[in-house]
């Protein structure tokens, strides 16, 4: 019973997780002053082809499932979840949530965005249902490469965030602030949703700041 109680939390987190990393995306994206690397490049694509930024997101997160088959990678139900799951709950946020028009509402909801992304990134994460196809991109070009976890990582988001700014893209001071403030607060929720080990102890989690394991839509 005590296994079955872990995996049904583990499931409730890594679904909760993806809904709200979705619902937090939206919310950057209604607050119009800068959204994740990766949301720059889908709203830009979204921009150019007429579909929502819910589906260009789907899109590209099969896309980059299939580069994993040369690097190697193995997805998880959280890496399929991922693809399937983030794109609906952003485009249903989307469609509660109005754009924001003054800049207490915008400044609030660039806040709320960013917070709610990194408990979204610490329910998933803790769930231990595999990466995301970005993280796993990042990984396995590391391990493929040799090159380091932190320039791979670099070296991607610079080039998501350049040609999607390019693609019409929103980028801003919210950019900035997600870039600096993901770290530390996933690092926080990771440790308040931690999962029990099956010895009944605490599930072990990184001491420094998560490397490669923030959740990317």
């Amino acid at each position: 019973m005590a296994a079955q109680g872990r995996l049904v939390r583990r499931l409730t987190q890594l679904y909760a997780g993806l809904a709200l990393y979705g619902a937090s995306s939206a919310l950057l994206v209604r607050s119009g002053l800068g959204l994740e690397p990766w949301n720059v490049l889908h709203q830009g694509l979204a921009e150019r082809t007429g579909l929502s930024i819910g589906v260009v997101l789907t899109f590209v997160g099969a896309a980059v499932l299939l580069a994993w088959i040369p690097l190697r990678q193995r997805p998880g139900l959280g890496t399929i979840s991922n693809v399937l799951v983030i794109g609906m709950a952003m485009d249903a946020t989307l469609a509660l949530v109005p754009d924001a028009h003054g800049w207490a509402l915008r400044v609030t909801l660039m806040v709320a965005g960013i917070v709610l992304n990194g408990a979204a990134t610490g329910l998933y994460i803790a769930a231990r249902f595999g990466p995301g196809p970005r993280d796993g991109l990042m990984t396995g070009l590391h391990q493929r490469t040799g090159i380091s976890i932190r320039l791979v990582r670099t070296v991607i988001e610079f080039t998501v965030v350049a040609t999607g700014f390019a693609l019409g893209g929103t980028v801003g001071i919210g950019t900035l602030l997600y870039a600096v403030a993901i770290g530390p607060l996933a690092q926080l929720f990771l440790r308040v949703f931690a999962v029990p080990s099956a010895s009944g102890g605490s599930a072990v989690v990184a001491t420094g700041q998560p490397r490669g394991a923030i959740l990317r839509p």
